[in-house]
This record gives structure tokens, sequence and C-alpha cells, in this order.
């Protein structure tokens, strides 16, 4: 098998470039691993060497090798034109309905096409851009287009645009027109065709595709070895992470107990995706951040992920789960939405809740965003504030309890029970503006049969109603009284707490719904 690129202008520069390369990796691929190259015409290959991985789009239309249960086919789709209903646009759309991971896919060739799907990812590279180019010779001229191929280029102060230019829109070759008008801006993008491509641009392509190639399959030592490979997305700096060091130490302990190889990767391993069959993200999720990016790439390439795309939707905007649970009738603290427009509003909600009351962006998280008022002077205050951040506000009424209980929920079963204490002298859980280990409470953790049953069967309900994945539904209890305060997609797993009942158990059980989703997912590939 080989599937370098080398070219063949001449016998002198043939072995040269033969040498510069080593194919060894390739040959050396386990039958799990296929790699097809879909060209237009085999002459688009010609100035390259041959490989067994070449077929033309014809053929794969057609009549695509046959492959094994299980195994893995990365398709790299070199037609001439990705043309809606042409012969590029069909390779790719044929290769996801075969299960093949195909680069570029539907999703990058249709987002792509038009200016008003694509845009929108550019609006944070605007700023990178103008500090790579600062002191670069193009800083000098009023624009330029760059060739990225596999998200490579040879302008080094561009090389980590190029990284997350690729990341975003996965295609061989893309066309990159920056314009400068004042700052420097992403003005274009489009895909670009071998055929096209000079000598020159020809030996950066060739060097990038080797390059690419030996990326999708560096990792098959851990299939001769384990069922299932799993990454666990983290960073290392968050200040309160979903998971602890001990816990993600525990996942990988377990999981090799349970035969799955689990890996910690961070926002950088992005493009290492396609290598895993599962994602589990234990970094805290925002639809604006890369933890949505992760999930929906993962999503995309048929992998079992938690949290799943919808979930992260669903659970990271209060506004979605009050509407939800007023539509279903379920326990929730009085709730009012405020929109910025509508100021008058303010004083109508404050009289409906009274005071003290509580004041809420959509998005907010461990108690960030999140303000307790007394009066309406704090009111306004308080919204003037937080309508910076939001067009929507939550006005709630003011509920205390001395601790929360958070009921972790998987696969629409309870798994874990907890009490969280309110800071000490605080009203929250967690208390920004403490120190040390003050700045959140006590937690006591207990078997799920020893928690009250109407908190427990409150929190399965809510959780059943965004999903199937793993949540943490956090509720207050107050007499008879049972009421949702919010859906985590995110849940905290830490050691010597959420674990401190199960303990290994807890990590085997969320392990083990990847397994079974996993044996599924291959069941039905088998079929």
């Amino acid at each position: 098998m080989n599937a370098v690129p080398v070219k063949t202008d001449e016998v002198s520069t043939h072995s040269q470039r033969s040498a510069t390369f080593n194919i060894e990796p390739l040959k050396a691929l386990s039958t799990q691993s296929q790699l097809l190259i879909v060209v237009e015409r085999l002459e688009d290959w010609s100035s390259y060497l041959p490989s067994d991985d070449l077929i033309t789009a014809q053929d794969y239309m057609e009549s695509p090798p046959q492959t094994h249960v299980g195994q893995r086919v990365q398709v790299i789709n070199l037609c001439r034109s990705y043309r809606y209903l042409g012969h590029g646009y069909y390779c790719s759309l044929l290769a996801e309905a075969r299960g093949h991971h195909v680069i570029p896919s539907v999703k990058t060739i249709s987002e792509l096409a038009r200016k008003s799907l694509y845009g929108l990812a550019l609006d944070d590279l605007d700023k990178r851009l103008e500090h790579a180019l600062r002191d670069h010779p193009y800083d000098e001229t009023e624009g330029f287009t760059l060739s990225l191929y596999f998200g490579q280029t040879d302008l080094v102060p561009l090389q980590d645009l190029a990284r997350q230019l690729f990341e975003a829109f996965p295609a061989p070759i893309l066309l990159v027109q920056f314009r400068k008008r004042e700052h420097w801006h992403v003005v274009g993008i489009k895909t670009g065709a071998m055929t096209r491509l000079r000598d020159d641009q020809q030996d950066q392509f060739a060097q990038s595709l080797d390059s690419f190639s030996r990326k999708i399959w560096r990792q098959p030592r851990s299939r001769r070895t384990y069922r299932y490979d799993m990454a666990i997305l983290h960073d290392p700096q968050e200040a309160l992470p979903p998971s602890n060091s001990k816990a993600l130490e525990n996942f990988i302990r377990v999981g090799q107990q349970l035969g799955m190889d689990v890996e910690l990767i961070e926002k950088k391993d992005y493009s290492r995706l396609g290598e895993y069959d599962a994602l589990l993200i234990r970094e805290t999720t925002r639809v604006d951040n890369h933890t949505y990016r992760f999930a929906k790439k993962a999503e995309s390439e048929g992998l079992v992920v938690m949290d799943d795309p919808a979930s992260i939707l669903r659970c990271t905007n209060k506004v979605y789960l009050t509407d939800l649970l007023k539509r279903r009738n379920l326990g929730m603290p009085a709730t009012e939405i405020l929109y910025k427009e509508r100021p008058d509003d303010l004083a109508r909600v404050a009289s409906r809740l009274g005071f003290p009351l509580v004041l809420k962006i959509p998005d907010g998280c461990f108690s960030k965003g999140v303000i307790k008022v007394q009066d309406a002077r704090q009111l306004q205050d308080a919204a003037d504030q937080l309508f910076e951040q939001s067009v929507l506000l939550l006005a709630q009424e003011y509920l205390y309890t001395e601790y929360d209980w958070r009921i972790g929920v998987l696969n629409r079963k309870p798994v874990f029970a907890c009490q969280y204490f309110m800071s000490k002298g605080h009203w929250q859980i967690y208390n920004h503006k403490a120190k040390g280990a003050e700045i959140n409470g006590e937690c006591r953790t207990l078997a799920v049969h020893d928690a009250p049953k109407a908190v427990v069967e409150l929190a399965v309900k809510t959780a059943n109603l965004i999903g199937d994945g793993l949540y943490g539904v956090d509720l207050k209890q107050s007499g008879d009284r049972v009421v949702v305060i919010e859906v985590n997609d995110n849940p905290n797993l830490d050691a010597g707490i959420e674990d401190a009942w199960l303990q290994d158990d807890l990590y085997a059980l969320v392990l083990e719904e990847f397994i079974r989703r996993l044996d599924v997912k291959r069941r039905g590939l088998a079929g």
C-alpha cells in the first residue's frame, strides 16, 4: 500500500523524492484501516507515483472496494470540482452514506459554497491574522491568496491560522483570500483543485498529503490490545473542571480493565478526533467555544460522544429549560423572562416575584452570571450589568435551602445522588469572591435509593426531556415542594465527591454505556 504522491517529472527527481518520504508506516497499516484516494480521472494523478489506494470517482460511486466489518475507511476526495450534484459532491455524499470518513464532507462542501454560511466561522480569526502579519512582507500589500494543503502552509506566521481554517473546513486544498482595509480580513474561502497546481505547489501538496495520511493512522497499536479507543477532552489549566485529575486517572485505569484504551486530549488535538471511537468531554462546555466544535466534529465523524451537541445546546441555555419545564408542568421556581428591549418590565416582574429575587444570564455556569437582588435599585443595577452579556435574562423567585440536590442521570437512569451545601456564609454553592477551599461548600454523596423518591423521579423526568446522555440535574427541596434549578450536560464527576459511594463503579457505569453504544453501532454496521 503506497499513498505517498511523490512527483514523477524526471527519473532523478523521482528517486530523490522517493527517498524523502518514509512510506513504511503506510505499508504497515493494519487490516482495520483502509485509505482511498478518489480522483476524477486517472491522468489527474500522473504527476505522482502509482498508488494502490487510487480509485476513480466513477468506480468509487459504482463499485467501491469491499471492506471488513469494523474496518475504518478514510476517503480523500480529490475530484476536480465539488459543485452541487457533480462527481466530487456525489463521492462525498456516498462516502458518508457508506460510513466512510471523507474529506471534504458534504457539510464542508455546502458551507464553502456560500459565504453567508462560512462567514460566521471567520469572525474570531481577524485579530489573530492582524497579529500574524504585523511584521511580515505581506503587510505591505493590499491582499493575497494563500493555498493551504491539508491545513499546511509554508508561510510560518500563518500556520496556526491555517490549522484552524482546516479544522473548521477540512478539505484537501483551500484557497483563502486575504484583504487589508485598515486591518486584515479573510474575505473568501473556496476549495482548490489538484489538477491546477504548479510544479512547486505539487511538491508541497505531496508532502502535506503524506503527512496527513500518516497522522490518520498513527495509532494502530491500541486496536490490537483494546476493543475501543476513547478520548477524554480536558483542559489542565481550567480552574473548576468537571472532573479533577484523580477522576481522569480513574477513567483511564477502569477503562483498561474494561478493554477500552482511554487517552486524555486537549483543545490542540482537534484534528486527531478521527483516531478514536468515542469522545467524553470533561471540560466545561459552551456553545461558543471549542467544546461544542469538538462535539459536532465527533458526531459527524461517527464517534459516540458525551456530551452530544444537542444536549450542549439545550442545557447551556436556561431559557430553553424554563420553557420546557413550563410546558410539561414540572416543578420549577417561579420564573419570568426579561427582555432588554422592554426595561419597563422590571417593575412588573419584581411585583410578581417579590424580593429578594435572583437574576440570571441564560448560559451561566458554576454560579457565574447569577445575582441575588434585595430591592428595585439592585434589580436595575444587576439588569444593566447582565444585559451587557445577553438580550434575555431570567428573573426567578429566591428559594433558600441548606443544600441543593444533584442527581446524576445516565441513559435515562439515576446513577448518583449528591447534596451540595451552600458555600460558608453565602447563598450559593460557589462563592467566587471567596479564596481557597471556601469557594464552594461541602458535598455529601449517598446511594440513589437513599435520596428522596420525589427528588429522584423529578430529576429523571427532566433529564429525559433533554436526551439519553449524561446529565446532572440540580434540584431544591423545601418541605413537600421539589423544584428543578437546572440541568447540566457536563456534570461534575470528581474523585472523592460524586464517586464517594460507588467509587470505581461510577466510572465503569459511564464507560460501559460507551461500550454498549459502540457495540450496537458495530452490530449495525455488520448488519
